[in-house]
C-alpha cells in the first residue's frame, strides 16, 4: 500500500499524492481489465482487479473513515451480489447497473429518520402541486427545444431532473438539509434509471391526451421517490432497449434487498457520523459502475477496434503522467484542483486528437446538435437518455479546447499551471499511426471515427471511475457539505448554439442564467 511504502521511506504522503494514487490505481485497474479481455467474453469476475484496486482505499489526514466505507463497501457488496447471483450480464442491461443503490439506500433513510421521510412525503405531494411546471418542462424535452441535454445530470443544467426538482424544492418549508438530499439522490445519487419525460411520452406517443400523459408523468415522478426499490424494479421489468428487454440478466429485486441489508450498517453508521444524508445517496452509487458497465460485454466489444483501444490507452498516460507532474511541482493548492487536473487533462488530450484530424469543436458541437434535432424529429419516442453521452462528449471536448487553445484564448495547454503531458499520444504506435487502419494515402479521418465510437461512451475519455474515487477523497474532507450535485456553470457546450442560458430567452422559468438553476442551488 502506497502510505506504507512512504513510511518506509521516513516521509508523510500527501493527501494530494493519496489521492492521485487512489485514482490511478482505481482507473489504471479497468483499462488492465480492458487490455487483456477486449474482444473476449465477459465474465463479472473480470472485475476483481477493480475490486482489488479500491479496497486500497484508506482515509489520511482527519478523512472521514465513513465515507470511505460508503463508497469501499457499496463496490464490494456489488461485487458480491453480482457473482453471487449471474456470471455475466447483456450489454441491454448494463447500463443500469448503478441504479440498484440508491434505492435502497433511500429507503433505509426512510426508514431511521422519520422527519426526512416526513418531508419527501411533502416533496411527492409538491410534485403533484407543480403540475403545470412538470407539465411545460415535458413538453420542452419532447419536442426538443432545449437541443441536447444530459436528462439525469450531474449539474443543474437545463432540461435535467435536478433542475426541475431544485424549481420545486426553492419554495418547500422544508429543512435545508433534506431538500439538499433529495436534490442529490437523483443526481450523483442515481434514484432509478427514470428520466424526465419518459412517461409522457410513452402516453403521448401510444394515443392518449396531452393532459393524461402530464398526469402519468406526475405519478411516475412521485412512484420513483415513494417506493424506490419498487419504482426501479418495475422501470426493469418494461425496459427494452435496443427492442430486447425486459432486463434479463439477474434477478433485479433479489439484488437490491441484498444490497440494502448489506449496505445498511454504513449507512447507519455514516448518519451517527454525521456525513450529510446527500452524500449518503450519492457516494455509493456513483462508485460500482466499473462493475458490469465501464467492464463489460458492450466495452469489449467496442474496443475490439484497435484505434479505439489506442487512444483510451493514450488517455491513460496522459491522464497519469500530468496528475504526477502536479505533484512534482507542487502545483495543487487544495482538493478540488487534484479532480480539475484529473478530468481536464484527458479533455485537453480528446481536443488535441481532434485537431490532429484537423476537426474542430465548434464542427462536432455543431454537427451532434443538428443530428440531434433530425433524431428529434424523426424520433419521437426515443430515450429520454439518447443523447445524454453525445452530450456529456461535446461538454468534454469544450472543455478540452479551452485547456489547450494558446493563450490568450486559451490556457496554452495547461491546467491549474500544469502543463498537459500530450507525448503519450504522439508516441503511440496506433494513434500515430493511422494510415495503417485505413486506406493509406487518404488516413485524415481514423481518429475521428474512432473519437466518435466514444461519443457513446465517454467514460473512458474522462473515466468515471477516476471522478467517483476523487470525488469520494473530497467529500470525506467535508463529510457534513453536500458533494453533488455540481454548484455551478457546467459550461454546456449546447449553449454556444442554443441560448437557452441567458436572461433574454422570454419563456416562463426564466432567470438570470436563461432556463437554468446552477445559481439558485438548495
Amino acid at each position: 500500500m502506497a502510505i506504507d511504502r512512504c513510511a518506509k521511506e521516513g516521509r508523510k504522503m500527501t493527501i494530494y499524492e493519496k489521492m492521485i494514487n487512489e485514482a490511478v490505481g482505481a482507473t489504471k485497474s479497468v483499462y488492465g481489465v480492458i487490455k487483456e479481455k477486449r474482444g473476449g467474453i465477459f465474465r463479472f469476475t473480470d472485475c476483481k482487479p477493480y475490486v482489488d484496486a479500491v479496497n486500497e482505499m484508506k482515509p489520511l489526514n482527519g478523512q472521514s473513515k465513513e465515507v470511505f466505507d460508503l463508497h469501499v463497501q457499496s463496490v464490494n457488496a456489488h461485487y458480491k451480489i453480482l457473482t453471487g447471483l449471474t456470471d455475466t450480464i447483456r450489454p441491454e442491461d448494463d447500463p443500469f447497473i448503478e441504479h440498484y443503490q440508491t434505492p435502497p439506500i433511500l429507503e433505509i433513510l426512510y426508514q431511521e429518520d422519520p422527519k426526512f421521510k416526513d418531508s419527501m412525503w411533502k416533496f411527492i405531494d409538491a410534485i403533484a402541486k407543480n403540475k403545470a411546471l412538470i407539465g411545460l418542462e415535458s413538453v420542452r424535452r419532447y419536442g426538443g427545444m432545449y437541443g441536447m441535454t444530459c436528462v439525469v445530470d450531474f449539474a443543474f443544467s437545463v432540461g435535467s431532473v435536478p433542475n426541475l426538482v431544485n424549481r420545486i424544492l426553492r419554495s418547500m418549508d422544508i429543512p435545508k438539509e433534506h431538500k439538499q438530499t433529495i436534490l442529490a439522490c437523483k443526481s450523483w445519487g442515481m434514484n432509478t434509471s427514470y428520466g424526465l419525460c419518459g412517461a409522457f411520452r410513452a402516453a403521448l406517443e401510444s394515443g392518449k391526451t396531452a393532459a393524461e400523459a402530464e398526469q402519468a408523468e406526475v405519478e411516475q415522478l412521485q412512484f420513483i421517490y415513494r417506493e424506490p426499490v419498487a419504482a426501479q424494479a418495475k422501470l426493469m421489468d418494461t425496459h427494452n432497449l435496443g427492442g430486447h428487454g425486459p432486463h434479463s440478466s439477474f434477478d433485479v429485486r433479489k439484488y437490491m434487498a441484498q444490497y440494502k441489508e448489506k449496505m445498511k450498517p454504513f449507512v447507519v453508521a455514516a448518519m451517527k457520523a454525521g456525513v450529510h444524508p446527500a452524500n449518503i445517496t450519492a457516494v455509493p452509487a456513483f462508485c460500482v459502475g466499473e462493475i458490469g458497465h465501464h467492464i463489460a460485454q458492450s466495452s469489449y466489444n467496442m474496443f475490439k477496434d484497435d484505434m479505439a483501444f489506442g487512444i483510451y490507452e493514450a488517455m491513460m498516460g496522459v491522464f497519469e503522467n500530468t496528475m504526477r507532474a502536479g505533484l512534482k511541482q507542487n502545483a495543487y493548492k487544495s482538493e478540488w484542483d487534484v479532480l480539475a487536473v484529473a478530468t481536464g487533462a484527458p479533455a485537453c488530450a480528446t481536443t488535441y486528437l481532434l485537431w490532429l484530424d484537423s476537426f474542430t469543436v465548434p464542427m462536432v458541437v455543431d454537427l451532434l446538435s443538428k443530428r440531434f434535432h433530425n433524431y428529434a424529429a424523426m424520433h419521437p419516442n426515443r430515450g429520454e437518455a439518447d443523447e445524454l453521452h453525445n452530450t456529456d462528449f461535446i461538454d468534454i471536448i469544450k472543455r478540452g479546447e479551452q485547456i489547450l487553445d494558446i493563450t490568450p484564448i486559451g490556457a496554452g495547454g495547461k491546467v491549474k499551471g500544469i502543463e498537459v503531458d500530450l507525448s503519450p499520444i504522439d508516441n503511440h504506435v496506433v494513434v500515430s499511426n493511422p494510415q495503417r487502419y485505413t486506406y493509406p494515402a487518404c488516413a485524415i479521418t481514423q481518429r475521428f471515427a474512432a473519437l466518435m465510437s466514444m461519443a457513446d461512451f465517454p467514460c473512458y475519455l474522462t473515466p468515471e471511475c477516476t471522478t467517483a474515487t476523487l470525488m469520494t477523497n473530497c467529500i470525506a474532507l467535508n463529510p457534513g457539505v453536500p458533494g453533488a450535485p455540481v454548484r455551478g456553470c457546467k459550461g454546456c457546450a449546447v449553449c454556444s448554439l442554443i441560448k437557452r442560458n441567458v436572461p433574454m430567452v422570454t419563456g416562463l422559468l426564466k432567470g438570470a442564467k436563461g432556463y437554468c438553476e446552477w445559481n439558485l442551488a438548495v
